[in-house]
Protein backbone atom coordinates (compact mmCIF):
# COMPACT_ATOMS: atom_id res chain seq x y z
CA UNK A 1 0.00 0.00 0.00
CA UNK A 2 1.58 3.25 -1.17
CA UNK A 3 1.92 5.70 2.14
CA UNK A 4 2.11 9.57 1.53
CA UNK A 5 4.72 11.43 4.47
CA UNK A 6 3.00 14.99 4.73
CA UNK A 7 1.54 16.45 7.76
CA UNK A 8 -1.39 19.00 7.40
CA UNK A 9 1.19 22.36 7.98
CA UNK A 10 3.17 21.03 5.09
CA UNK A 11 -0.50 22.08 2.97
CA UNK A 12 -2.41 24.51 4.65
CA UNK A 13 0.48 26.05 7.11
CA UNK A 14 1.50 25.69 10.58
CA UNK A 15 -1.35 26.87 13.36
CA UNK A 16 -1.70 25.67 16.69
CA UNK A 17 -5.19 23.78 16.73
CA UNK A 18 -7.29 24.43 19.44
CA UNK A 19 -11.07 26.03 21.15
CA UNK A 20 -11.63 28.84 22.71
CA UNK A 21 -12.37 28.66 26.34
CA UNK A 22 -16.08 29.74 27.67
CA UNK A 23 -18.24 29.15 24.70
CA UNK A 24 -20.71 26.97 24.65
CA UNK A 25 -20.68 22.75 23.48
CA UNK A 26 -23.06 23.48 20.28
CA UNK A 27 -21.46 26.21 19.70
CA UNK A 28 -17.80 24.56 19.32
CA UNK A 29 -15.64 23.86 16.13
CA UNK A 30 -13.52 21.06 16.22
CA UNK A 31 -10.43 21.05 14.57
CA UNK A 32 -7.98 18.44 13.62
CA UNK A 33 -4.92 18.11 15.51
CA UNK A 34 -1.41 17.82 13.38
CA UNK A 35 0.34 14.68 13.11
CA UNK A 36 3.60 16.41 13.60
CA UNK A 37 2.15 17.16 16.67
CA UNK A 38 0.84 14.40 17.94
CA UNK A 39 3.85 12.53 17.30
CA UNK A 40 6.04 14.98 19.08
CA UNK A 41 3.69 14.59 22.26
CA UNK A 42 4.13 10.63 22.00
CA UNK A 43 7.92 11.20 21.97
CA UNK A 44 7.90 13.11 25.34
CA UNK A 45 7.41 11.64 29.02
CA UNK A 46 3.79 12.99 29.13
CA UNK A 47 2.77 11.23 25.65
CA UNK A 48 5.08 8.06 26.92
CA UNK A 49 3.16 7.89 30.03
CA UNK A 50 -0.47 8.05 28.26
CA UNK A 51 0.65 5.59 25.64
CA UNK A 52 1.34 3.10 28.06
CA UNK A 53 -1.85 3.86 30.11
CA UNK A 54 -4.15 3.88 27.43
CA UNK A 55 -2.89 0.57 25.75
CA UNK A 56 -3.05 -1.40 29.18
CA UNK A 57 -6.61 -0.71 28.97
CA UNK A 58 -7.12 -1.92 25.40
CA UNK A 59 -5.18 -5.16 25.94
CA UNK A 60 -7.60 -5.52 28.38
CA UNK A 61 -10.57 -5.14 26.28
CA UNK A 62 -9.09 -6.77 23.13
CA UNK A 63 -7.14 -9.50 24.72
CA UNK A 64 -6.87 -12.01 21.43
CA UNK A 65 -7.10 -10.65 18.11
CA UNK A 66 -5.66 -13.96 16.50
CA UNK A 67 -6.61 -13.79 13.13
CA UNK A 68 -8.75 -10.59 12.70
CA UNK A 69 -8.39 -7.08 10.29
CA UNK A 70 -7.70 -4.65 12.48
CA UNK A 71 -8.18 -1.02 11.66
CA UNK A 72 -6.86 2.52 13.25
CA UNK A 73 -8.37 5.49 13.15
CA UNK A 74 -7.18 8.95 13.50
CA UNK A 75 -3.48 8.92 14.89
CA UNK A 76 -3.81 5.04 16.14
CA UNK A 77 -0.26 3.96 15.68
CA UNK A 78 0.80 4.34 18.97
CA UNK A 79 -1.41 1.91 20.17
CA UNK A 80 -1.43 -0.70 16.77
CA UNK A 81 1.74 -2.17 17.50
CA UNK A 82 0.54 -4.70 20.34
CA UNK A 83 -1.90 -6.23 17.69
CA UNK A 84 0.60 -6.98 14.75
CA UNK A 85 1.91 -9.93 16.17
CA UNK A 86 -0.99 -12.08 15.89
CA UNK A 87 -3.92 -10.14 14.17
CA UNK A 88 -4.11 -11.19 10.28
CA UNK A 89 -3.81 -7.22 9.24
CA UNK A 90 -2.94 -3.95 10.72
CA UNK A 91 -3.82 -1.03 8.71
CA UNK A 92 -3.50 3.25 10.02
CA UNK A 93 -6.22 5.13 8.10
CA UNK A 94 -5.26 9.01 9.20
CA UNK A 95 -7.96 11.85 8.34
CA UNK A 96 -6.52 14.42 5.25
CA UNK A 97 -7.40 17.18 7.63
CA UNK A 98 -4.71 15.66 10.52
CA UNK A 99 -1.72 14.68 8.26
CA UNK A 100 -0.17 11.61 7.46
CA UNK A 101 3.10 10.01 8.66
CA UNK A 102 4.98 6.93 7.19
CA UNK A 103 4.52 3.96 9.66
CA UNK A 104 6.31 1.43 10.68
CA UNK A 105 9.26 3.33 10.59
CA UNK A 106 11.98 1.38 8.32
CA UNK A 107 9.21 -1.29 7.34
CA UNK A 108 6.26 -1.42 4.70
CA UNK A 109 4.11 1.52 4.79
CA UNK A 110 0.76 0.59 6.51
CA UNK A 111 -0.47 3.75 6.77
CA UNK A 112 -3.40 5.61 3.99
CA UNK A 113 -3.98 8.98 3.69
CA UNK A 114 -7.72 9.47 3.87
CA UNK A 115 -11.52 11.40 3.99
CA UNK A 116 -12.87 10.26 7.58
CA UNK A 117 -16.04 9.93 5.65
CA UNK A 118 -15.06 7.97 2.88
CA UNK A 119 -12.75 5.31 3.62
CA UNK A 120 -11.33 3.26 1.22
CA UNK A 121 -11.89 0.28 2.11
CA UNK A 122 -14.89 -2.28 1.01
CA UNK A 123 -17.55 -2.99 2.95
CA UNK A 124 -17.39 -5.37 5.81
CA UNK A 125 -13.52 -5.31 5.32
CA UNK A 126 -12.11 -4.66 8.95
CA UNK A 127 -13.11 -7.31 12.33
CA UNK A 128 -11.95 -4.42 14.87
CA UNK A 129 -11.74 -0.63 14.42
CA UNK A 130 -9.79 1.39 16.95
CA UNK A 131 -10.50 5.06 16.81
CA UNK A 132 -8.50 7.99 18.53
CA UNK A 133 -8.00 11.30 18.35
CA UNK A 134 -10.31 11.32 15.88
CA UNK A 135 -13.81 11.25 16.60
CA UNK A 136 -13.53 14.65 19.45
CA UNK A 137 -11.81 16.56 16.25
CA UNK A 138 -14.52 15.48 13.65
CA UNK A 139 -16.92 18.51 12.20
CA UNK A 140 -19.65 15.35 11.23
CA UNK A 141 -19.59 12.78 13.74
CA UNK A 142 -22.47 10.61 12.59
CA UNK A 143 -21.31 10.19 8.72
CA UNK A 144 -17.97 9.64 10.48
CA UNK A 145 -19.74 6.71 12.20
CA UNK A 146 -21.52 5.38 9.71
CA UNK A 147 -18.84 4.78 7.64
CA UNK A 148 -16.78 3.16 10.18
CA UNK A 149 -20.25 0.92 10.54
CA UNK A 150 -20.41 0.36 7.06
CA UNK A 151 -16.97 -1.09 6.68
CA UNK A 152 -17.06 -3.25 9.54
CA UNK A 153 -17.70 -6.91 9.34
CA UNK A 154 -21.39 -8.25 11.20
CA UNK A 155 -20.72 -8.04 14.89
CA UNK A 156 -17.52 -6.34 14.38
CA UNK A 157 -16.15 -4.28 16.86
CA UNK A 158 -15.11 -0.70 17.69
CA UNK A 159 -13.30 1.17 20.13
CA UNK A 160 -13.30 4.85 20.65
CA UNK A 161 -10.53 6.29 23.20
CA UNK A 162 -12.11 10.06 23.18
CA UNK A 163 -11.05 13.02 25.92
CA UNK A 164 -13.72 12.62 29.02
CA UNK A 165 -15.49 15.54 30.01
CA UNK A 166 -14.91 15.42 33.77
CA UNK A 167 -11.28 14.82 33.58
CA UNK A 168 -8.59 17.01 33.97
CA UNK A 169 -6.44 16.11 30.58
CA UNK A 170 -9.66 17.86 28.56
CA UNK A 171 -8.83 20.91 30.23
CA UNK A 172 -4.83 20.49 29.36
CA UNK A 173 -4.15 22.48 25.55
CA UNK A 174 -0.66 20.80 26.39
CA UNK A 175 -1.87 17.75 25.34
CA UNK A 176 -3.70 16.19 22.58
CA UNK A 177 -6.85 15.39 24.39
CA UNK A 178 -7.12 18.99 25.33
CA UNK A 179 -8.39 19.52 21.93
CA UNK A 180 -11.44 18.49 19.93
CA UNK A 181 -15.31 18.00 21.99
CA UNK A 182 -14.34 15.97 25.01
CA UNK A 183 -17.37 13.56 25.80
CA UNK A 184 -19.01 12.03 29.07
CA UNK A 185 -19.94 8.08 29.05
CA UNK A 186 -23.84 9.09 28.83
CA UNK A 187 -23.04 11.23 25.70
CA UNK A 188 -20.58 8.53 24.09
CA UNK A 189 -23.04 6.06 24.59
CA UNK A 190 -26.07 8.01 23.01
CA UNK A 191 -23.95 8.64 20.44
CA UNK A 192 -23.30 5.08 19.63
CA UNK A 193 -26.67 3.78 20.11
CA UNK A 194 -28.38 6.76 17.21
CA UNK A 195 -25.33 5.15 14.79
CA UNK A 196 -26.36 1.36 15.21
CA UNK A 197 -23.59 -0.03 17.37
CA UNK A 198 -24.54 -1.77 20.93
CA UNK A 199 -21.92 0.24 23.90
CA UNK A 200 -20.22 -2.98 26.26
CA UNK A 201 -17.97 -1.99 28.12
CA UNK A 202 -16.23 1.36 29.02
CA UNK A 203 -13.25 2.39 31.13
CA UNK A 204 -11.52 5.15 31.98
CA UNK A 205 -7.91 5.78 32.39
CA UNK A 206 -5.38 8.45 33.19
CA UNK A 207 -5.85 9.89 36.22
CA UNK A 208 -2.06 11.30 37.15
CA UNK A 209 -2.23 14.87 36.16
CA UNK A 210 -1.18 16.02 32.69
CA UNK A 211 2.15 18.08 33.92
CA UNK A 212 5.54 17.22 32.43
CA UNK A 213 7.16 15.83 35.42
CA UNK A 214 9.28 12.87 35.98
CA UNK A 215 8.09 12.33 39.78
CA UNK A 216 4.45 12.84 38.65
CA UNK A 217 4.90 10.31 35.36
CA UNK A 218 6.91 7.72 36.96
CA UNK A 219 3.71 7.68 39.89
CA UNK A 220 1.39 7.23 36.89
CA UNK A 221 0.31 3.55 38.39
CA UNK A 222 -0.43 4.44 41.77
CA UNK A 223 -2.41 7.63 40.30
CA UNK A 224 -4.47 4.65 38.10
CA UNK A 225 -4.62 2.35 40.89
CA UNK A 226 -6.42 4.67 43.62
CA UNK A 227 -8.61 6.72 40.82
CA UNK A 228 -10.05 3.93 39.35
CA UNK A 229 -11.32 3.28 43.17
CA UNK A 230 -12.21 6.29 44.44
CA UNK A 231 -12.79 8.67 41.81
CA UNK A 232 -13.44 6.31 38.62
CA UNK A 233 -15.37 9.39 36.54
CA UNK A 234 -12.64 11.25 36.33
CA UNK A 235 -10.12 9.63 34.09
CA UNK A 236 -8.54 11.67 31.45
CA UNK A 237 -9.64 9.44 29.04
CA UNK A 238 -12.65 7.50 28.16
CA UNK A 239 -12.59 3.99 26.53
CA UNK A 240 -15.60 2.61 25.00
CA UNK A 241 -16.25 -0.42 22.97
CA UNK A 242 -19.29 -1.29 21.40
CA UNK A 243 -20.54 -3.94 18.81
CA UNK A 244 -21.81 -3.44 15.51
CA UNK A 245 -25.55 -4.29 14.98
CA UNK A 246 -27.51 -5.58 12.29
CA UNK A 247 -31.05 -4.19 11.74
CA UNK A 248 -33.81 -4.53 9.60
CA UNK A 249 -33.66 -0.74 9.16
CA UNK A 250 -31.39 0.97 7.21
CA UNK A 251 -28.92 3.43 7.90
CA UNK A 252 -30.12 7.16 7.39
CA UNK A 253 -28.76 8.44 4.23
CA UNK A 254 -27.33 11.84 4.05
CA UNK A 255 -29.66 14.07 2.13
CA UNK A 256 -28.99 14.39 -1.57
CA UNK A 257 -28.46 18.15 -2.76
CA UNK A 258 -31.32 19.53 -4.51
CA UNK A 259 -31.14 20.92 -7.99
CA UNK A 260 -32.40 24.01 -7.59
CA UNK A 261 -34.41 25.50 -10.55
CA UNK A 262 -35.22 28.99 -11.00
CA UNK A 263 -39.02 29.68 -13.17
CA UNK A 264 -38.54 31.50 -16.04
CA UNK A 265 -41.01 34.79 -16.04
CA UNK A 266 -43.79 34.30 -18.04
CA UNK A 267 -43.44 36.28 -21.26
CA UNK A 268 -46.07 38.71 -22.87
CA UNK A 269 -47.97 37.35 -25.60
CA UNK A 270 -47.51 40.21 -27.59
CA UNK A 271 -43.60 39.99 -27.76
CA UNK A 272 -43.74 36.09 -28.78
CA UNK A 273 -41.68 36.23 -31.63
CA UNK A 274 -43.31 32.68 -32.92
CA UNK A 275 -46.90 32.97 -32.12
CA UNK A 276 -49.40 29.63 -32.55
CA UNK A 277 -50.16 29.75 -36.58
CA UNK A 278 -53.86 28.53 -35.89
CA UNK A 279 -54.34 30.82 -32.64
CA UNK A 280 -57.82 32.85 -33.29
CA UNK A 281 -57.52 36.76 -34.70
CA UNK A 282 -58.42 38.84 -32.07
CA UNK A 283 -60.30 41.70 -33.39
CA UNK A 284 -60.72 45.14 -31.21
CA UNK A 285 -64.30 46.45 -31.37
CA UNK A 286 -63.63 50.03 -29.92
CA UNK A 287 -61.47 50.77 -33.32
Amino acid sequence: MRTVGMSRASVQGRSKPGLTRGRKPDTLSPMWSDVVDLRDFYGHRTGRTAQRMVRARLRALWPDVSGQRVLGLGFATPYLGVFRGEAERVLAAMPAGQGVLRWPVGERGLTMLCDENDLPLPDLSMDRVLIVHALECSESVRPFLREVWRVLADSGRMIIVAPNRRGLWARFESTPFGHGLPYSRAQLNRLLRDNMFMPMETKRTLFVPPINNQLLMSSAPAWENVGSKLFPAAGGVIITEAVKQMYAATIAAEPKRKRILSAMPERNRGLNRHPRQNAPLKIDQNR
